[in-house]
């Protein structure tokens, strides 16, 4: 009886600790995605105006150069 009790009571304290663990994991992972969304909104809106500079950028040195080409044309 005593064995069977001991048998028992081994498997409760490892579901036990494998239900800790599932539940350290879900922390562990609810934190690294807090920490994204705090990055993105943080760096976001500067990282939106440096692709918008260089879209504007090169948006700008396409128009200079259809606007040489088509002076070149005219002369």
């Amino acid at each position: 009886m005593e064995h069977l009790r001991n048998l028992l009571h081994t498997s409760r304290a490892e579901r036990d600790e494998a239900g800790a663990s599932a539940v350290e994991y879900g922390l562990l992972v609810a934190g690294i995605a807090a920490l994204i969304v705090a990055v993105v909104f943080i760096f976001g809106g500067m990282i939106s105006d440096t692709f918008q500079d260089t879209c504007d950028s090169i948006s700008g040195e396409q128009a200079a150069a259809t606007n040489s080409a088509s002076t070149a044309d005219c002369s």
